[in-house]
């Protein structure tokens, strides 16, 4: 069986007690149902892949041309739609159902999504530059310095840490353990914190 992936959504944090009676924060996540909507294959488009679906919704809420590539799988409307490579497509079927099932209590889990965005921030909180002197007289509390040599090289290279705009990445977190599954529900728990606030869309695979 090739690894498997997921699209869910993030519930939210909370903490569970061991038989020790230590806290051990969790991220509480609902994973599928997922429906496969397309299967590439070598022969047909250069790799192995399959592509999933995820959250069903009204059809208004879709454009034509997604609404025509679902039809063809004969599944309903779904929002969001990846694509995984596999090693093979053996095993899959348009249409077939994906959940929580597949998953184990204790298997080891890469997941993805988007940070929580922070909005335009300056350097001490977007790179943890240090302070200027608070002292009276001082003018640089929060300002960032030189922000580089003067004739030579006469620019800003490119790169440069500075102020701007922070979070709201693609934000990969790996090897987070599974601590329990709810099968009926489709929920997931796993140890650890995943990134993005409550109700956003994550992605999980495997190992």
């Amino acid at each position: 069986m090739v690894s498997i992936s997921l699209l869910g959504t993030k519930i939210g944090m909370t903490q569970i007690f061991n038989n020790q009676g230590s806290a051990i924060p969790v991220t509480v996540l609902q994973l599928g149902p997922c429906f496969i909507t397309q299967i590439k294959t070598i022969k047909s488009d250069g790799y192995n892949a399959i592509q999933i679906g995820y959250l069903e919704v009204s059809n208004k809420r879709l454009s034509r041309a997604e609404l025509g590539h679902l039809q063809k799988t004969r599944v309903r409307a779904l929002r969001h739609l990846k694509e995984y490579k596999v090693d093979s497509c053996e095993g899959f079927e348009l249409g077939q159902n994906i959940n929580a099932n597949e998953l184990k209590i204790g298997d080891l889990i890469d997941i993805s999504g988007k940070s929580i965005g922070k909005g335009f921030t300056g350097y001490q909180k977007r790179h943890h530059f240090s302070r200027g002197p608070m002292s009276h007289g001082s003018k640089n509390h929060r300002q960032p310095g030189s922000i580089g040599a003067g004739t030579t090289p006469g620019r800003v290279f490119p790169g440069k840490k500075m102020a701007g705009r922070m979070g709201g990445n693609n934000v990969t977190i790996k090897n987070l353990q599974i601590i329990d599954i709810n099968t009926a529900k489709n929920i997931v728990i796993v140890k650890g914190s995943v990134p993005g606030k409550p109700g956003n869309t994550i992605s999980i695979k495997r190992k």
